[in-house]
């Protein structure tokens, strides 16, 4: 019995760009606190379950994917990082969603 293969990306879901709240811990891990929303509404990140570097497979892209929980729900978040590493802008967060254009 074969696998059904989920075509990458997905169509109609894109890469939304978001300001996150950081610390880093005593290792020097980078570690999300809150993820502010371009509407500027802040949902404050109850845990991190998991880091590890993935593609995020619904709108495309590869960086270190966030498992976190937020109001209960896990949820990925990703750090997309600057391949320019003697520049000053390091990465950028992003979550994947529903292409609002799409939305019919």
């Amino acid at each position: 019995m074969g696998t059904a293969s989920v075509p990458y990306p997905v169509p109609g879901y894109i890469r939304q760009y978001v300001n996150v709240r950081v610390d880093f811990n005593d290792e020097g891990v980078m570690l999300p606190r809150s993820i502010l929303w371009t509407d500027g509404r802040e949902y404050p990140i109850d845990r991190v379950r998991d880091i590890r570097s993935a593609p995020a497979q619904k709108a495309g892209g590869q960086g270190d994917r966030y498992t976190v929980v937020i109001a209960g729900r896990e949820r990925f978040l990703f750090f997309e990082h600057n391949a320019d590493y003697g520049n000053e802008r390091v990465g950028r967060w992003f979550v994947e969603i529903k292409n609002p254009a799409c939305a019919g």
